[in-house]
Order: structure tokens, then C-alpha cells, then sequence
């Protein structure tokens, strides 16, 4: 089911705890790339990201050291498969999307996607957006793929992402984004209403300050009918 904005900011959250973090072990029989990611996930929970050896990440996946580096060379290439997650889960479920909705809205939901994706894996993210400002090298192959999930997002939700104008549009996205995960870091309302309050007001002024959430010639609320970008 879509996420609903919430109606008042001022709701007061109810604590509670992370979801366990998976346990590669109890799901020995699923695809290695999962289990890679779940045992990376889960060891830069205990232990740091930055330092953290591809070979213990081997072990804790029960995948040979050889397959790990096949699939994934570097660390960097871990937190690119993370990202496809929350990709698929932002784009599943397209017959939901309701193209009467004002654009806000469908931005709103498809974001919300992606961190409910991404939920079971958010104490190993903490410590990863703790130790990522202290290794530049490891941040930076990361700035590409969060411009394409950000395009993917807005075409999604009805927006187009093409020319100077789409490029301004993914640009003002990621800097939504980024600042709604880090109230999702630490977020332990039960129906994550700190994340959506911060979601929603960001991208409610977004669209009154620039006019970025709006195709040209077209009204507030978006219609299904595809308008040509100038």
C-alpha cells in the first residue's frame, strides 16, 4: 500500500527498536548476492565499514572468498547492489501509482518505498554514514549511482528527468533525499513519522520555492498526459 503523508508533523512518534538484522545463516538457500549483502550489512553494524575485510564478509555469507569478488570487487560495489534494492522496491508496484495524485505525492511514496526497502539494513547504514566522510575514495563512485536512482525515482513518479531542467530536478531530489535519511537513521517511530514529516515538508517546499515538482504548461496536480520539456 502507498505511504500516506502525514497529516500533522507534530505527531508524536512511538519508540521502537530496529528490525533484527538478518542473519545470512537462516537463509542459507537464498540468492549469494543476498546473502552477501545481509552479512555485509550486519558486520558494519558490529564492526565499521571502513576497515571492514571482503573475507570476513565471505564467511559470515558462507560464499567462497573467489564468488564474493566476482560478483561484487570492492565494498563500493556491496553498497551498488543496496542501492538496486531500494531501486526494485521503489519501482515495484506501478499499477499503485496514481497519475491524479499532484506530483508531491507520487515523489513522496516512491521515496517512502525506498526506505522501507532499506529498513533491515539501517543499523549497518548508520555506521557506514559514520565512517563513508572519512574515506572520500569509498564516497565517491557512490555520487553517480545516487544521481541515477534519484532520476529513476522522478521518472517514476511522472517527472521527467532529461535535459536542464531534469538535471536540476535530480539534483534538488538528492539533496531531499539525503537529508530525509539522515532523520531516517534515527528514526524509531513505529510508522517512521519523523522521516515522513521531514520528507514531506522538504518536498513541499521544494515545489514552492522552484517549480521543479511541476512539468511545464501543466498544473499542480500532474496529469497522466506526457508534456514536452523545453
Amino acid at each position: 500500500m502507498p505511504r500516506k503523508r502525514p497529516a500533522s508533523p507534530e505527531a508524536a512518534p512511538e519508540a521502537v527498536p530496529d528490525p533484527a538484522t538478518p542473519d545470512p545463516a537462516a537463509g542459507a538457500g537464498a540468492d549469494p548476492s543476498s546473502r552477501v549483502l545481509e552479512a555485509a550489512m550486519a558486520l558494519a553494524a558490529e564492526r565499521g565499514w571502513r576497515d571492514l575485510p571482503l573475507e570476513d564478509v565471505a564467511s559470515r555469507a558462507g560464499v567462497p572468498l573467489a564468488e564474493l569478488l566476482r560478483r561484487f570487487p570492492s565494498r563500493a560495489d556491496i553498497l551498488a547492489e543496496l542501492g538496486r534494492v531500494a531501486d526494485a522496491a521503489m519501482l515495484d508496484g506501478e499499477a499503485d501509482l496514481d497519475r491524479g495524485e499532484p506530483v508531491r505525492d507520487r515523489l513522496f511514496d516512491r521515496v517512502m518505498r525506498r526506505f522501507d526497502a532499506l529498513l533491515p539494513y539501517r543499523a549497518g547504514l548508520r555506521r557506514i554514514a559514520e565512517d563513508l566522510p572519512r574515506d572520500p575514495a569509498a564516497l565517491l563512485p557512490l555520487v553517480p549511482r545516487l544521481g541515477r536512482s534519484m532520476a529513476w525515482t522522478l521518472e517514476a513518479a511522472g517527472l521527467p528527468a532529461a535535459g536542464i531542467r531534469g538535471a536540476l530536478r535530480v539534483k534538488a531530489l538528492s539533496f531531499v533525499y539525503l537529508r530525509a535519511m539522515r532523520v531516517w537513521l534515527s528514526d524509531e517511530s513505529v510508522d517512521l513519522s519523523r522521516t515522513m514529516a521531514s520528507l514531506d515538508g522538504q518536498l513541499r517546499r521544494l515545489e514552492e520555492l522552484s517549480g521543479l515538482l511541476r512539468r511545464r504548461g501543466a498544473p499542480e496536480a500532474a496529469s497522466a498526459a506526457p508534456a514536452q520539456e523545453g
